[in-house]
């Protein structure tokens, strides 16, 4: 059986022109490149190109990024060098981050929140959108740092990230955004948003795992986490992932040239599949309003059944789905994600699956995917005392 694929927000197959770029790095182009001689200097003007191409695809000069480890680093390299390098500016112990942030952001501001920050969630409203005027009103002169992800990774809902930018800078703070599942899909240019810092993953456009960047706006700094080399212009210690590096800069090249085709394809893909799922499987509620989502990303609610139990028998039927965010996905709590968009209701946050398109989905999955959906919705709910209860309360 020829499974589907439908978690690419959690990660993405490396392409086979990314595998091809990568392979002489890992036999002849094998020097250390922050060695002088020959062997060193060979690698060193390649990673300099693929610097070049990440800084391309975002509109940034080549100078101001950072290659790291993914955006986990990036995310809490900026909340963490924030702390170092802003902390008692001007008293400014605030921080402000959105209450659907992924879990790099959100948790490490919940520390930070216990160690003597004053930290504000901002609310999102039932469609996922955040609550721009709560924002607005939260921000003060002690506000330092404004951290707002650019695409949601679970909801796929697109957040405002420019007007939140210019909030920030009116206040004196600074704007950072996890542009993860939105750099490589759709326009993303930080000279526009004006964004001080941002953050990448390579493995969310069909690189590998493992490596990322972070953008830093001319004139910011941030204390690296990392210490004890003077890789990356001192800002980021410890020898190259050389191939990762080589690997990132060709997918955003490949990724950039076929963006406009990828988002009609992939787009009309996933509003079949919601189309059929919302008509057809009852009971169900979309996470995240019809408009102004990602067209990679559908969020579905399956009222009266667990998630968890969805996913493994979708699994069985050689379907992969998640249940959230992949990187808290070993937890059976509910999603905070979910759970800010339907007001705290812990049954509803248990019961969503997120489906997640991509570069090798295909039209004719969706009928088969729906109609197991279908099939196992049914199943489980035929043996929930709450759809019995529910039933019951229908007079049925």
């Amino acid at each position: 059986m020829e499974r589907i694929y439908l978690d690419y927000n959690a990660t993405t197959p490396v392409r086979a022109e990314v595998r091809d770029a990568v392979m002489p790095f890992l036999n002849e182009l094998f020097g250390n490149p922050s060695s002088r001689h020959l062997e060193g200097r060979q690698v060193k003007t390649k990673i300099e190109a693929a610097r070049a191409q990440v800084a391309a695809a975002i509109g940034a000069e080549p100078e101001r990024v950072v290659f790291n480890a993914g955006a986990t680093e990036g995310n809490v390299s900026v909340l963490r060098g924030y702390q170092v390098n802003y902390k008692d500016k001007k008293g400014r112990n605030h921080i402000i981050v959105s209450g659907v942030e992924h879990p790099a952001v959100y948790d490490t501001a919940k520390k930070m929140a216990g160690e003597g920050y004053e930290v504000t969630f901002v609310p999102v409203d039932g469609e996922g959108n955040l609550d721009m005027a709560f924002l607005k009103s939260a921000v003060t002169e002690r506000t330092g740092l404004i951290s707002v992800m650019t695409v949601n990774n679970e909801t796929g809902v697109i957040y405002p990230v420019k007007e939140i930018a210019k909030i920030a800078h009116e206040k004196g703070a600074l704007f950072h955004t996890d542009a993860v599942q939105a750099v490589g899909k759709m326009p993303f240019d930080v000279k526009d948003i004006d964004a001080d810092f941002v953050t990448i993953s390579a493995h969310k456009f069909y690189a590998p795992k493992g490596v990322g960047a972070i953008y830093i706006k001319k004139g910011k700094r941030l204390d690296p986490l990392l210490t004890g080399g003077h890789q990356e212009s001192n800002r980021r210690a410890g020898t190259e992932n050389v191939a990762g590096m080589i690997a990132m800069g060709r997918a955003l090249e490949l990724a950039m040239g076929e963006m406009a085709s990828d988002r009609e394809r992939i787009g009309k893909i996933r509003d079949e599949f919601e189309r059929r799922i919302l008509a057809e499987v009852p009971h169900t509620r979309r996470n995240g309003g019809e408009n102004n989502r990602l067209y990679t990303t559908s969020n579905i609610s399956f009222r009266f059944v667990e998630g968890e139990a969805v996913q493994l028998k979708l699994d069985h039927f050689g379907i992969a789905v998640s249940t959230g965010s992949a990187c808290s996905s070993g937890t059976l709590d509910p999603s905070h994600v979910i759970m800010a968009i339907c007001n705290g209701d812990e049954e509803e946050a248990h019961s969503s699956i997120r489906f997640s398109f991509g570069k090798y989905s295909k039209m004719e999955e969706v009928g088969y995917v729906v109609d197991r959906v279908k099939e196992v919705v049914a199943q489980l709910r035929s043996f929930s005392p709450l759809y019995d209860k529910f039933l019951s309360s229908q007079g049925k």
